[in-house]
C-alpha cells in the first residue's frame, strides 16, 4: 500500500466515524411529561389521560402505562372516528408525543373508583429505552380543554 492509499483509507475512516455519530440514532432518550390532565369520567367504567412527552434526546417507545386506579390501562390512537388499541406509540429524537383528545390518548377501562374533579390520578409510563416515569394527572372538568 502506497502513502496515498493509506492516507485516503484513513480519511475515509475518520469521515465515515464521525458522520456515524451525527446520527443520533443512539443517543439515550431525555425524556419529560408536562401538561398532563384527565376529564372527569363521565361513566362509571373508564377514562381518558392526555399529556406531552418531550424527548431532548434519542428516539423511544412508549410501551404501556400502568395505574391502580383501573383494571386495564392501555395506549389507544385513533384512525379516522375510530379508537385503536396499539402497543406502542413512538417518540421521535428531539420531538414530542403528543396525546391529546381525538388523538392518540392513554385509556382507562374497568375503573376501580370514578376520580372526581380536582382529584390526582398517579399513572406510571414505560418506555423502551427510557427508565419509567411516574406522572400525577389531574381530574378537570369533563369539559375542561387545554389552551394551546
Amino acid at each position: 500500500m502506497n502513502r496515498r492509499t493509506t492516507l485516503a483509507a484513513a480519511l475515509a475512516l475518520t469521515s465515515g466515524l464521525a458522520l456515524a455519530g451525527c446520527g443520533g440514532g443512539d443517543t439515550a432518550p431525555k425524556l419529560s411529561v408536562s401538561g398532563a390532565y384527565m376529564p372527569k369520567p363521565v361513566t362509571d367504567g373508564m377514562a381518558g389521560a392526555f399529556f406531552t412527552v418531550k424527548n431532548d434526546g434519542g428516539a423511544d417507545k412508549l410501551t404501556s402505562v400502568t395505574s391502580d386506579l383501573a383494571s386495564d390501562v392501555s395506549i389507544h390512537k385513533t384512525v379516522g372516528s375510530k379508537m385503536e388499541q396499539v402497543n406502542s406509540l413512538a417518540i421521535p429524537a428531539n420531538g414530542t408525543l403528543d396525546l391529546v383528545h381525538g388523538g392518540s390518548h392513554v385509556m382507562f377501562m374497568g375503573l376501580k373508583k370514578k376520580p372526581a374533579e380536582g382529584d390526582t390520578v398517579s399513572i406510571e409510563l414505560h418506555f423502551a429505552k427510557a427508565g419509567p416515569i411516574t406522572v400525577k394527572v389531574p381530574v378537570k372538568a369533563a369539559t375542561y380543554a387545554p389552551k394551546k
